[in-house]
Parts: C-alpha cells; sequence; structure tokens
C-alpha cells in the first residue's frame, strides 16, 4: 500500500513544532514534501474543512495492538511492550511483530530487556535490534537485581537504545493493588507506599548515569518521583518520562467504589500527586503522553477488585484526553502534539511525528470540539476497559493518512 497519487490537504490548520498556522500541506511518495504551498496539477484535493491537520499520534508502550481502536484514536505507529506471550525475548518473534501491522499500521518493538521477562539473564538485545526493536523495556515489572539493571543498561547503551523502565520498586509494591493512605485503608485494599516509585526512580537514574544510557519512565505518577527526574534533567542527563490520561484526570478516589475499571499499574494516586502530574505536563518534566492500551476483557477485571488485572484499553481516549488540557489551558495545541507525537518518535527514532518536511505523512484531521461520550460497551478495542466510561469529551479524528495513503476506519 504506497501512496500512487501527490495528495493536497487545503484549508486546514497545521500543527507543526513552531505553532499552528492555516495553509496547504502536500504529501507526495508517502513523505510530507511541502507546507504552505499549493496543490499542483494531478494532485488529489483534501478539504480539511478547518479543522486541524497534525501528525499521527505515537503510541509509546502499549499491551496490545488493537488497529481499529488505534486508528479511532488517530494513532499511526504504537512501541508494543515485549510482555506477550510468549514475551519478545528472541529475534524472530522481534521481526514478525515489526511486520505485523503493516501497511497501514506501524508496529514498534520493544525488545524483551531479559530472557522471559523474569529480570535476571540479559536477552540478546543486539540480535533483536538488528531484527526491528525500537527499544528494549523491563515489561510491567521493575529489575531488582541492580547487577542485571547495570548489565543491561551498558549493553543499550553501547546499541544506543533507549530503555524502557517500569518504575516501582518490586519488593515493596509486592501484590499491593493501591496507593497507601487514606482510601486504600478504609476499603481494606492491600497497598503500597508512593514511594515505591521514587526509590525505583533514584536507583535506575543513578545505574543509567553510571552506564551512560538512554532511560525512559514509562509511567511517573507521584510528586516525589517526578521531583527525581525534574532533578535528573536539570544535570542534563537523558531521561526522559511519559504518563498515561489516567494519571492526570483520575485519582485514588475513583476506586471508592471497587471499580475495577479503575484498578491500573501504577495505581491511581492521591489528589495532590494527580496534581504534581498536571504541573509537571506544563513545565516540560513530562515528555510523553501515551495510553497505556491494555484491554482486559470480563474475565479479568468482573472479580473483586484485588484479584482484577490492571490496565485500561486507552488507544480511542489518547487525543481526546490530551486534548482536554489544552481546553484546561494547561497547555497550547502544538504542546500537546508533541507530547503524543512528536516526542514519542523522537525517543524511538523514527521518522515521523511531527508537520515537517522530509518526514512521513503520518497525518491526522482533527475536529478538536466535536463531542462525544465515551462508553465501554461501544468500543473498537478488544474489550473497553476504560476509567472514562460515561464521560463527555470532545476532539475526534476526521481523516487518517499513513504513509500519504487514507486510512478507512
Amino acid at each position: 500500500m504506497k501512496q500512487q497519487t501527490p495528495l493536497t490537504i487545503t484549508g486546514g490548520r497545521l500543527v507543526t513544532p513552531d505553532g499552528v498556522r492555516e495553509g496547504a500541506l502536500r504529501l507526495v511518495d508517502g513523505c510530507i514534501e511541502a507546507i504552505g504551498g499549493e496543490a499542483q496539477d494531478g494532485d488529489e484535493i483534501v478539504d480539511a474543512r478547518g479543522r486541524l491537520v497534525a501528525p499521527g499520534l505515537v503510541d509509546l508502550g502499549v499491551f496490545a495492538i488493537d488497529k481499529p481502536a488505534f486508528h479511532f484514536g488517530g494513532i499511526t505507529r504504537a512501541a508494543l511492550m515485549p510482555d506477550q506471550s510468549p514475551p519478545l525475548d528472541l529475534p524472530s518473534r522481534v521481526s514478525y511483530i515489526a511486520k505485523s501491522g503493516k501497511p497501514d499500521f506501524w508496529v514498534h518493538p520493544l525488545a524483551a530487556a531479559t530472557r522471559g521477562l523474569e529480570g535476571r539473564e540479559i536477552a540478546e538485545l543486539g540480535l533483536m535490534r538488528a531484527a526491528g526493536a525500537r527499544g528494549v523495556a523491563t515489561g510491567r515489572q521493575w529489575i531488582a537485581d541492580s547487577g542485571a539493571m547495570l548489565r543491561l543498561l551498558q549493553y543499550a547503551a553501547m546499541l544506543d537504545l533507549v530503555v524502557v523502565a517500569h518504575a516501582e520498586d518490586a519488593a515493596l509494591v509486592g501484590s499491593a493493588v493501591a496507593t497507601a493512605g487514606e482510601i486504600a485503608t478504609r476499603r481494606g485494599l492491600p497497598s503500597a507506599p508512593a514511594e515505591a516509585e521514587a526509590i525505583a526512580l533514584t536507583r535506575d537514574i543513578a545505574l543509567a548515569e553510571m552506564a551512560g544510557a538512554r532511560i525512559h519512565f514509562r509511567q511517573v505518577t507521584t510528586r516525589a518521583g517526578l521531583d527525581i527526574v525534574r532533578q535528573a534533567k536539570a544535570r542534563g542527563l537523558p531521561v526522559t518520562c511519559g504518563v498515561t490520561p489516567a494519571h492526570f484526570m483520575l485519582s485514588d478516589l475513583a476506586t471508592v467504589d471497587f471499580r475495577t475499571f479503575a484498578r491500573l499499574s501504577p495505581p491511581l494516586r492521591t489528589e495532590d500527586d494527580r496534581h504534581a502530574v498536571r504541573e509537571a505536563i506544563v513545565d516540560g518534566t513530562v515528555n510523553v503522553i501515551a495510553s497505556g492500551h491494555d484491554p482486559r476483557g470480563p474475565e479479568d477485571k468482573r472479580l473483586p477488585f484485588a484479584d482484577a488485572e490492571p490496565g485500561m484499553a486507552g488507544a480511542e481516549t489518547l487525543l481526546a484526553m490530551t486534548l482536554s488540557l489544552v481546553r484546561d489551558e494547561l497547555i497550547d495545541m502544538t504542546r500537546a502534539f508533541a507530547l503524543v507525537a512528536t516526542a514519542p518518535a523522537r525517543i524511538l527514532g523514527v521518522n515521523a511525528g511531527a508537520i515537517a518536511v522530509g518526514l512521513e505523512a503520518d497525518i491526522a484531521i482533527v475536529d478538536p470540539d466535536q463531542p462525544w461520550v465515551i462508553q465501554s460497551a461501544r468500543m473498537e478495542a478488544t474489550a473497553g476497559n476504560t476509567p472514562f466510561d460515561g464521560q463527555p469529551t470532545q476532539g475526534r479524528v476526521k481523516t487518517l493518512f499513513k504513509g500519504g495513503v487514507r486510512i478507512h476506519h
């Protein structure tokens, strides 16, 4: 599926790295050829009708590929976590996954850091990089063995692979399903201190500095943890971090009625932590907003809260939740798309994620004001386990292009 005819999108507001501007966008041979020029003879013309013309979203760190859900949400690429069955710890598995979504969706595999994701023996990172891995990830778990983590970071640094890490001290977390505090105590839920995140971050940043490695923390969700990342960045370390919308939209108050759609990993934090995440998005400490897409069916969710599997189906709501930060005047539109497209593309080293000449023509035409109601029963994902069920929101993708070719979704 290759772009056959040059295509020019007219009448739109282009979301570029330098701001939002009116103008045309010309796509040729799957790449962005010109910004702000005019259509040429023979071009296919698409009228954006005053809507936003933005880069397709790049979702960093999903657990499942649901093509209809990703297309609904304007996502054209996703980095897949290695926690699959079987795990992505062999070059053959990585190679298969790297080809799996094409031509209308690109999956960027993250190689398993250790064999079987068991946290002990480093996997064959070099061979998996050659097979198409765009990074290496510790998976849902923290690597408890500091020696193994240092070796991983040294190996990844030699290969110039980013390490995507889970930041929770496993021994402190144990089988906890909530953050220690008033809500967990009142509800009798097994809980872990929020400091489990800060301790994991402190160790991993120290080891990454020793190894000279790039490290990306997929989710940083507490005030203390964000302060640690902020300090590391101030020292010039190549540290980045992300969040999912759940942690800037919701706090542990959402678990009061034991709704398992709010059973997440890391668990929802306090209201103060939620505000800290929003502040960190504003000041640039948070680089990426990702969906954390992890669809879970009734067999995993229709259980007592403590027994339910964590995770949320996030692909369809990622853009709308991020645009809510623009409506709240916390960030502007350029920053919103930097969080969901430009920064994740840069971390993964892919030639996409922005409206810029020469980049791949992954383009979303977005109506930022279109109202809709999130309904778990009507989601495109294989399971609709969203903590935002029933919530009115705004912002829908109207048309999506992958490599200059329109995707019908």
